[in-house]
């Protein structure tokens, strides 16, 4: 067994490693601008919504849309769909800051959903307190909204991260490099099915660390625990 685990390390090692750099660099890039896109996006739907403190029919429903096209549509789809504007942004449509375009896209709808229900938890006694207070729209957001929301928000981002690992996963199979390319490489298409358990393996790793750290991050930024 040792044997096999160092041969195997030392034929794949390398390999595996450089694939779990790329996923986590997909992950990283595309975390932080789908929330630089989703955020004001899911801010401007609960603010403009019937039932926000600056309810508009046009405006709301048109976050609205935007929002419910960009989560109808398969990543694997929206992947392909994007690939002229993944060149024109990137200059290439292969390797991990490509797939970053799609993924940031692709994401960036569900960021805004995720951040719309953790907004819509806030006690409305709370809003309603601040606007008797005569604080302005965008104080409310900055001062009460977000702040209040703060654990729902970390915990949102940990399952837009899982979501997007297995986003980066599929964005292997066309390109994108990263541990779903090595395993449909070596996995499938040479049948070494050990090298697909480990890829496996090293999802469910990063999955269950970044669960587990935004957990207790949400935890510790609750005001119901101190």
């Amino acid at each position: 067994m040792l044997d096999w685990l160092r041969a195997f390390a030392q034929e794949y090692g390398l390999i595996l490693g450089q694939g779990t750099a790329e996923t986590l660099y997909m992950v990283a890039g595309a975390l932080v601008f789908s929330y630089l896109l989703g955020l004001p996006l899911g801010v401007l739907v609960t603010v403009t919504g019937p039932k926000g403190i600056r309810p508009n029919r046009v405006t709301g429903g048109v976050a609205q849309w935007i929002v419910g096209l960009g989560r109808s549509i398969p990543f694997v789809i929206l992947m392909i769909a994007l690939i002229p504007l993944t060149r024109l942004v990137v200059g290439t449509s292969i390797g991990p800051t490509a797939a970053i375009v799609p993924l940031v896209i692709g994401a960036a709808p569900f960021v805004a959903r995720m951040v719309e229900s953790s907004l819509e938890e806030i006690d409305h006694g709370v809003i309603e307190t601040a606007q008797a207070m005569g604080a302005t729209v965008w104080q409310i957001i900055c001062k009460v909204y977000l702040p209040e929301a703060v654990p729902s928000l970390v915990r949102g981002c940990s399952i837009t991260a899982i979501t997007l690992i297995g986003y980066s996963a599929m964005a292997g199979t066309v390109g994108g490099r990263g541990l779903g390319d090595i395993a449909i490489r070596y996995g499938y298409h040479r049948y070494e099915y050990d090298v697909m358990l480990v890829t496996i393996l090293l999802l469910v790793v990063l999955v269950q660390l970044i669960q587990g750290l935004c957990n207790q991050l949400a935890r510790r930024m609750d005001k119901r625990n101190r």
